[in-house]
């Protein structure tokens, strides 16, 4: 399955949105209302019917929200169930930037459960079922960073690609930016390293060096890369 991405044909639209993040979406999924119908779209729901079927889910591993392609919750499945199947479920990624709209790129340990080792934004993750996904996502930044710092909504984006250790992307991600005031203190068993880059230095290293990077790090900077340089720059000026 060949990644995918539907907000280039919708980015237009969404500089005349509203700032609220519900009318945000419901302009970018307008665009996607036949995806379902697709061979792709055919295999996601059966793969969600699955799960939500299966008789004894594994409980004790963290459960993902599913969603549908308006982002209406379709039910929870654990992650690594989730990621097998390539179902549909919703995630957050954050930008942290420092004073002069650097952003803080992280390094995944090898161990992760995929795309181990390679550089991806600050911090990404999932919330869990009953969890805003702005809450999760400052508790994630907590959990792997060691930071807090105060998060506004960027933009959406959606995408699906296969991975490493036969596992398979398909989210639709809450962006989130915020600056960094305290000292990180990152957990080793997520973050080997991390490093501050300008914006314009991660261009140019997305594109000499594509395999460092993380399928959605790469997807970011292709298909939202004016975004992350605005919503970088106003970041920083908090």
């Amino acid at each position: 399955m060949q990644g995918v991405g539907w907000e280039t044909a919708a980015k237009h639209k969404l500089g005349n949105a509203s700032t609220d993040t519900h009318t945000r979406f419901i302009v970018h999924t307008r665009f996607i209302v036949d995806k379902a119908k697709t061979p792709e779209g055919l295999r996601a729901k059966a793969g969600l019917s699955a799960a939500l079927k299966s008789k004894a889910p594994n409980m004790a591993e963290e459960q993902l929200i599913l969603v549908d392609e308006f982002n209406r919750a379709a039910g929870s499945a654990a992650k690594t169930i989730v990621h097998r199947r390539g179902l549909l479920h919703r995630a957050f990624s954050i930008f942290i930037v420092d004073d002069r709209a650097r952003i803080l790129l992280q390094q995944r340990n090898p161990k992760k459960y995929h795309s181990g080792g390679l550089w991806a934004n600050s911090c990404c993750g999932h919330p869990r079922p009953g969890e805003r996904t702005v809450a999760a996502a400052r508790r994630r930044l907590k959990e792997e960073l060691g930071a807090t710092c105060p998060l506004s909504f960027g933009f959406f984006a959606r995408y699906s690609s296969d991975l490493d250790r036969g596992m398979q992307e398909n989210e639709l991600v809450y962006v989130y930016f915020g600056r960094l005031r305290d000292e990180t203190q990152p957990d080793p068993a997520e973050v080997v390293d991390l490093t501050w880059l300008s914006w314009d230095e991660i261009s140019h290293r997305v594109v000499r060096n594509a395999s460092a990077f993380t399928v959605w790090f790469k997807h970011y900077f292709r298909e939202h890369g004016a975004d992350i340089k605005r919503f970088a720059r106003e970041a920083a000026r908090r």
